[in-house]
């Protein structure tokens, strides 16, 4: 289920960052946020997610902006979906320059009660994802010899995190799959990259713990020996795109294989 592109020219792209763009869980605060930068950016970009409604809505309101998008309804944990998807970008967009994993789903619990469906459901989609559109992509850019690629993972993937087993495993996976997948690619051009967000404020984070999430992210929770956010406040969406621009533009030129961690000092620089 797709959308055509719009009709309306784009921005012209800046030197920096040009050519088509895909972001996965478009739909999300995070991916959302991501494509609205790229479109501002004068990016064509492609929107990928699985929720319909919010997918078709963020796409209306870059349309009415005047930015060229096509959006595209797709489930990351299926390959085979996944690979008719970025068929479809190719055909009503163009050639993909850059790439950004941001789907993500979060199962929070003590990791002895998990099922094997939260467990599961949890990589299908932050790790598995991750590779079947990044092996996707890359397979595409490789003959063409450039591109960027940049997996939003989290501080969580190298912090300890009560209740956070299977989302911190998940996202340790696909931050180490990228830097791999960097090392492969680096010989034809393609630039792999990591984002880490701490605490951002997304959806995501009331999920946890309603109301009480930013709080309790900005002072630390000591029971659950998590330190609090240096810089006192949680991140905007916003500030994590500004990161994930960054990787995939020419001002990161030489820098690939690397993890960017948006925190606030949360993880204490590690």
């Amino acid at each position: 289920m797709s959308a055509p592109a719009v009709r309306t020219p784009p921005a012209t792209p800046s030197a920096e960052l040009s050519g088509v763009a895909v972001v996965t869980g478009a739909a999300g605060g995070i991916g959302a946020e991501v494509a609205r930068a790229l479109t501002a950016a004068g990016v064509p970009v492609a929107l990928l997610d699985r929720d319909v409604t919010a997918l078709w809505q963020l796409a209306a309101a870059l349309e009415r902006d005047g930015s060229q998008v096509l959006a595209v309804a797709v489930d990351v944990a299926d390959s085979a979906d996944v690979e008719a998807a970025i068929a479809e970008v190719e055909s009503g967009l163009g050639p993909i320059r850059h790439l950004v994993n941001a789907a993500g789903v979060l199962r929070s619990g003590p990791a002895a009660e998990l099922t094997d469906e939260e467990w599961d459901h949890t990589f299908a989609v932050n790790a598995s994802g991750v590779f079947h559109v990044s092996r996707s992509v890359a397979r595409r850019m490789t003959p063409r010899g450039r591109g960027a690629i940049v997996t939003v993972a989290s501080n969580a993937a190298f912090t300890p995190r009560v209740s956070m087993s299977a989302y911190a495993a998940s996202k340790a996976a696909s931050a180490m799959f990228t830097k791999c997948l960097g090392l492969e690619l680096a010989g034809h051009g393609i630039r792999c990259n990591v984002v880490a967000p701490g605490s951002t404020r997304t959806p995501m984070l009331t999920a946890l713990q309603g109301d009480a999430a930013e709080r309790a992210s900005v002072e630390g929770v000591p029971d659950a020996y998590r330190v609090g956010i240096p810089l006192g406040r949680v991140a905007e969406p916003s500030h994590i795109a500004d990161a994930v621009l960054f990787l995939l533009s020419e001002r990161a030129a030489h820098i690939t294989m690397h993890e960017l961690t948006v925190d606030g000092g949360a993880a204490l620089g590690g």
